[in-house]
């Protein structure tokens, strides 16, 4: 595995790439959390269960809409596990196409150490897989503290590769034993834990949790996937405080801006969520808005390599 480590990216990204119109609303944004899905190529498990869903939904279908980002980081999609890297290979495709897909976070079954094994080594050589994301949120308690998956997590720390955690509330403190336990490995926490009790649906240990994993240098958080999580009647107040809760517990060092498109249409619009995450924002100094929305994705999923090791065609990977 020759991924090199090299320093933390700095404040200057890729070049920044836009389809919108008003690009000043996009200038400077790297989504680091989108889907794309096409159920002619591949199978998705889930998509019977989202019929508003359940169609191709592709790069071509974001720019068409008018919202494509700066840059943007491809999260893993909930394909079938034997189509992982099937998966790859049609998104850096799709990259050449549309150079704003600056990255893909991949799916690796880290539960099982012979594969985990190839699977990494195969992304360790790879710029264009910049993280690794295995779905936590349908797993049983006790999952994480298998030795073969915190043992694949470790590894992924060692090949400079960050971990997305998809996981619901009840898991954020079992995910904080797992942050502890593998300190070398950057840990993601998708969607800011998908924290509903924090709009009263039950009761609330969100905040507290959340400030736990904030205690543990190797952890950061999205600020994504909020709106498909809260009751529809949720206010704009509440939802930008539930945001500035996560600023405030991790930092803006330690937070990135995402969108979960397209499964975020079901709740919200692309520009609507954009703007609430900046009105959260507002509250803040221009250089921590900033972090939030670009730098901190550079340097986390440490683009600057990626794109130093690409070619401008986008090079292929076997």
């Amino acid at each position: 595995m020759n991924r090199t480590p090299g320093a933390p990216a700095g404040p200057t990204g890729p070049a920044a790439l836009t389809t919108r119109g008003d690009a000043a609303a996009a200038a400077a944004v790297i989504d680091s959390h989108l889907h794309f899905w096409d159920p002619r190529r591949l199978s998705y498990p889930w998509l019977g269960e989202a019929p508003a869903l359940n169609r191709a939904l592709t790069a071509e279908d974001l720019v068409r809409s008018g919202c494509a980002p700066a840059g943007a980081i491809f999260m893993e999609a909930g394909r079938s596990p034997q189509q992982a890297q099937e998966e790859i290979s049609w998104i850096r495709h799709e990259a050449r196409r549309n150079p704003w897909i600056l990255g893909a976070v991949a799916h690796v079954p880290l539960e099982h150490q012979g594969r985990t094994a190839a699977a990494l080594r195969h992304h360790a050589d790879d710029p264009f897989v910049v993280g690794v994301r295995r779905n936590l949120q349908d797993e049983a308690d006790g999952f994480t503290a298998d030795a073969c998956f915190r043992a694949g997590i470790r590894t992924l720390g060692e090949v400079s590769l960050p971990f997305d955690a998809c996981v619901r509330e009840h898991q954020l403190p079992e995910l904080a034993r797992l942050a502890a336990a593998c300190p070398q490995t950057t840990i993601i926490v998708d969607h800011l834990g998908k924290p509903r009790s924090a709009f009263g649906c039950g009761e609330s240990s969100w905040r507290q949790d959340l400030r736990r994993l904030a205690g543990l240098d190797n952890v950061v958080c999205k600020l994504s996937g909020l709106m498909t999580e809260v009751a529809p009647d949720a206010t704009r107040p509440s939802l930008v405080a539930v945001l500035r809760e996560a600023l405030d517990a991790f930092g803006p060092g330690r937070c990135m801006y995402g969108s979960d498109w397209p499964v975020m249409t079901l709740a919200t619009s692309y520009e609507d969520w954009l703007d609430l995450v900046r009105t959260a924002l507002a509250a803040y100094p221009a250089q921590d808005a900033a972090a939030v929305l670009h730098d901190n994705a550079t340097r986390i999923y440490r683009l600057d390599y990626a794109a130093s090791a690409l070619s401008p065609a986008r090079k292929e990977h076997p």
